[in-house]
């Protein structure tokens, strides 16, 4: 078989004739078959190499080091997860139950914690997970009632039990039997807050299909038998409001040693169906954390966020190569071409302590602390769509 080859000394405009239509078609081909825009894949393609492969991008302040969604008063996780990391005993997953239980006890801006976020019956019930970046194994609890630590019960389904999430009562009684102390988790604050939003005829909610008109009325609600034949099918899914916008601390730590652990604690979806469990305690979703390549923490509009596992999208873009940032941006793209109106928020950090993040939908912030750092410092993250505006007139 011959193998043709340009003529020593052939003109280089007679070597671009030949090659350019090759490198034309293998480039559409591409972006066709990985389903991403041409000027990504164009800009990938003239990335040096080393550059590309770097799965960093140079702005890691050193180990040890702690990255969590939010600023404000989630800082002071950030703060306490760090200064636990500085204690050679102290394990990453000690620094993240630490930075979590922080902020279920300052129960940081109402969304982590006790006495936020009250369901239709106007309960607090808390979801949590903790993950191990060296094993990959996790724990989690979701709708877990009467218990205030739920960062800790979820390490403790971690290290005492072979599964990965516990539920409900369920959980209550196992914390129970693991020493935690049952407490009502309903404040003067939260009840009252309740008690106004049913004097305001249970508005907003996230009823869609029933009946009476959940738009106007408390129930209780019967559901409307709903043809998915129908061409009408697919708009009577979609929800009725936007739903309030909900912070969660979703955290990760890098020891020293290196080793990696993540979690997320949340009093999930203010005005919640009874029962409903968001992200949070989603393995992949809430948070991810493989310590061979990196983690990531997310927050935003959970009941969206968890059809897509960003966080586990993440740490995967992070192992075929991209950059924090990079991997931030293409998780947080994946839901938005699906949900444009999507409030959400990633923060994704690589095994050398490189961050970046990405949101939609508002400025999300993130925190971090590491190496020899004094304080904590916070990123605001414009929403992508102002993101790619602001490239855009830069061109």
């Amino acid at each position: 078989m011959s193998v043709f080859q340009f003529p020593h000394g052939a003109p280089e405009l007679v070597r671009l004739r030949y090659c350019l239509p090759i490198a034309i078609f293998l480039i559409l081909t591409m972006a066709r078959l990985c389903d991403v825009s041409l000027l990504s894949l164009v800009t990938w393609l003239s990335t040096p190499v080393r550059a590309r492969y770097s799965n960093g991008s140079g702005n890691s302040p050193g180990l040890p080091m702690v990255i969590n969604t939010w600023g404000g008063p989630f800082t002071a996780a950030t703060d306490a997860a760090y200064s636990a990391l500085l204690d050679s005993q102290a394990s990453a997953l000690d620094a993240v139950e630490l930075g979590c239980i922080t902020c279920e006890t300052n129960q940081c801006d109402g969304s982590v914690g006790y006495g936020g976020s009250p369901d239709e019956n106007c309960e607090t019930t808390l979801d949590a997970m903790i993950m191990d970046g060296t094993t990959m194994k996790s724990g989690a609890v979701a709708a877990i009632r009467c218990i205030k630590s739920a960062i800790s019960v979820a390490r403790a389904v971690l290290e005492h039990t072979t599964h990965t999430m516990l539920a409900g009562d369920f959980a209550t009684d196992f914390a129970i039997t693991n020493n935690f102390v049952v407490e009502n988790l309903t404040t003067k604050d939260s009840a009252a807050s309740c008690a106004q939003w049913k004097a305001d005829g249970c508005q907003p909610n996230y009823r869609i299909n029933v009946t009476p008109d959940p738009s106007s009325s408390c129930g209780p609600y019967a559901p409307i038998a709903l043809n998915s034949s129908s061409a009408a099918y697919t708009s009577q899914l979609s929800p009725r409001d936007s739903p309030e916008g909900h912070d969660t601390i979703s955290m990760i730590a890098l020891h020293s040693s290196g080793t990696m652990a993540a979690g997320t604690s949340t009093n999930g979806a203010g005005r919640k169906v009874p029962g409903r469990v968001g992200d949070g305690p989603i393995t992949g979703s809430g948070s991810y954390v493989d310590g061979d390549v990196g983690g990531c923490g997310a927050t935003g509009d959970g009941d969206v966020m968890m059809r897509f596992l960003p966080c586990y999208q993440a740490v995967e873009n992070l192992r075929q190569g991209m950059t924090p940032q990079q991997s931030a941006e293409d998780a947080v793209r994946r839901m938005v071409k699906r949900y444009p109106d999507l409030q959400s928020g990633i923060v994704v950090v690589n095994n050398r302590g490189d961050h970046g993040g990405a949101g939609s939908g508002w400025t999300f912030t993130y925190a971090y602390r590491g190496g020899e750092m004094n304080e904590t410092v916070v990123v605001s993250v414009p929403p992508l769509d102002a993101v790619a505006d602001l490239r855009r007139s830069r061109l």
